[in-house]
């Protein structure tokens, strides 16, 4: 595995395998990495012939910094996990990936009005800076993205829409710990007592789905309901929403594909999942 550290030296690499007639597949991380991350990599080493993973704790998409000063990082254990399924590892410094403040502005539309993008302005937009630079400087033929992040994944592909990038993004299905927590790099910040509490998060989700021909505001009414009964939970939000638009649900039978979204406090760490009903 090789290790690059500026953006010139992963452009030169890129472009050397480019010339050599080889696919390419990227996996952008933030670091702290997991298995669910790493289900990523072996996917992008099946489907491609070369695999880029960068590893950038990303300033510009934390409103929050106290948020950005406590994200988990481990460079050296994560490029030692990586390296089974990994050609290039991309860490670069924060003053390599923006030597100015960026500029640039994206309009999702309403894909950030939402949820995330309502409890963490300009999130997103951080999100769209990054990952459209990578893109610029990889050309991967795909690009590896979990579900987890659903509304992150919906504003990459209208990214890829929008500017005709010719990368073929590919979404892939959300990896639990054994107790059906979703695996989250923040999940490292929890206490004992609390990673277990916070499977109870999954658990009424899943529960939920017992009530999915039933209103959408009963199932609601109940997920929150729930979510409130846990002593140390405090929950940002709940939505059941359109799975293409991001828009609240309110009649099942007016969207073709329906997933709930939910944001929760677990003691200090923020927590996200999600579950499809239709």
């Amino acid at each position: 595995m090789l290790v690059v550290k500026t953006i010139e030296e992963l452009k030169d690499v890129v472009f050397r395998v480019k010339s050599n007639g080889k696919s390419v597949g990227l996996v952008p991380t933030m670091g702290a990495l997991h298995d669910g991350h790493l289900s990523l990599m072996k996917r992008a080493k099946q489907e491609n012939e070369v695999v880029v993973c960068s590893i950038f704790v990303n300033p510009v998409q934390f409103n929050n910094p106290e948020d950005l000063e406590k994200y988990p990082r481990d460079v050296e254990g994560d490029l030692k996990k990586i390296e089974p399924y990994v050609d290039v590892a991309f860490t670069p410094t924060a003053k390599e990936v923006f030597p100015e403040p960026p500029k640039e502005v994206y309009d999702f539309g309403q894909l950030d009005k939402v949820m995330e993008g309502a409890f963490r302005p300009g999130h997103f937009n951080g999100v769209g800076i990054i990952v459209k630079r990578l893109f610029d400087w990889t050309t991967p033929d795909k690009a590896y993205f979990g579900e987890k992040d659903f509304q992150q994944l919906a504003i990459i592909k209208r990214l890829v829409k929008d500017y005709g990038i010719k990368t073929q993004v590919v979404p892939c299905p959300i990896v639990r710990e054994a107790s059906g927590l979703a695996m989250s790099s923040r999940n490292q910040r929890l206490s004992v007592e609390d990673r277990m509490k916070a499977a109870n998060i999954y658990r009424i989700l899943t529960e939920s789905l017992r009530l999915k021909d039933a209103p959408i505001q009963e199932i609601k009414d109940f997920v929150i309901s729930e979510i409130n009964k846990i002593d140390g939970f405090k929950l940002d939000y709940y939505e059941i929403v359109d799975d293409t638009t991001l828009q609240p649900v309110e009649f099942a039978d007016l969207s073709t594909g329906i997933i709930g979204c939910i944001a929760v406090y677990v003691g200090e760490v923020r927590l996200i999942d999600n579950i499809r009903y239709k």
